[in-house]
């Protein structure tokens, strides 16, 4: 089936980017659009901290007639210099993986006569945790490769301050079969939910592919935090075609943290959870 050939391709362009992932440029007018994939994140910003004021968010972008590059990360990213070097590193990988892809592209367009049209890769990064312990951000990365349209990917990115290095959202869990089993249900439920506004009917889950639930666990998991840098919320973002068809685009669902989500955190990192401090 034709979605799950283009589920496919954003797997594989995923592991292509090396779980960077961005916002959808401008498209062609002969280009679809996918209208719903980032209109529901809303990205929650805690007070930077002092070390950030000095810094400066970061934009690149570089158009050729092969391809339409652009990445960005928030000032509070670059103030962290080992972490604006990890994503400086990600960036010109990406982008010499996609140069490369594109070029190859547009020369076999060439060679056998059709059209070429100009590839795209855009990757911004989006503050949702900003506490003492935690910078928490989520990747959004559009990708267009010369198809029927482009696709949307979301990766997480948990910078630990005081381990100095990226720790994956696992890495504080208990046991991952611990915190999916208290999130799932209020995850499964609040995902119904969405699904029904976008498709104007209640959510039967035996009714097919896109009625079941996805697993949370799966997906792009990023904790958020509000004013006062402590996270309220595990955020879960579910790209096209995991969720729904094409059309429905990103799925964005906030799970509360309470008692049954502190319970499945190691106690070393709870004091960055509400409740546990």
């Amino acid at each position: 089936m034709a979605w799950t050939q283009a589920r496919g391709a954003a797997g594989l362009f995923c592991i292509l980017l090396a779980g960077a992932c961005s916002g959808p440029p401008k498209p062609s007018a002969d280009q679809p659009t996918n209208q719903s994939v980032a209109a529901d994140i809303k990205p929650v910003v805690a007070p930077l901290a002092p070390s950030a004021s000095a810094a400066k968010a970061f934009k690149l972008e570089d158009r050729t007639p092969a391809l339409d590059f652009a990445y960005a990360y928030p000032m509070q990213a670059a103030a962290i210099p080992a972490l604006a070097s990890t994503l400086a590193e990600r960036m010109d990988k990406t982008k010499a993986d996609a140069l490369k892809a594109a070029k190859d592209d547009e020369a076999s367009a060439k060679q056998a006569g059709y059209p070429f049209r100009q590839h795209s890769l855009q990757t911004t990064w989006a503050i949702h945790a900003d506490t003492p312990r935690f910078l928490g951000l989520l990747g959004e990365t559009y990708v267009y490769s010369g198809g029927a349209h482009g696709m949307t990917a979301y990766a997480p990115l948990l910078w630990d301050r005081q381990a100095a290095k990226e720790v994956p959202i696992t890495a504080l869990m208990m046991s991952q079969a611990a915190f999916a089993k208290a999130i799932s249900a209020r995850f499964c439920d609040a995902l119904d939910e969405e699904r029904a506004k976008k498709r104007g009917a209640p959510v039967t889950r035996d009714a097919g592919e896109f009625s079941k639930c996805v697993d949370p666990m799966k997906q792009a998991i990023v904790p958020e935090a509000g004013k006062d840098g402590v996270v309220s919320l595990i955020r879960v973002v579910i790209g096209p075609y995991e969720a729904g068809p094409y059309a429905e685009g990103s799925y964005d669902i906030a799970v509360p943290v309470d008692e049954g989500v502190l319970g499945a955190i190691k106690p070393e990192y709870r004091g960055s959870f509400a409740g546990g401090r």
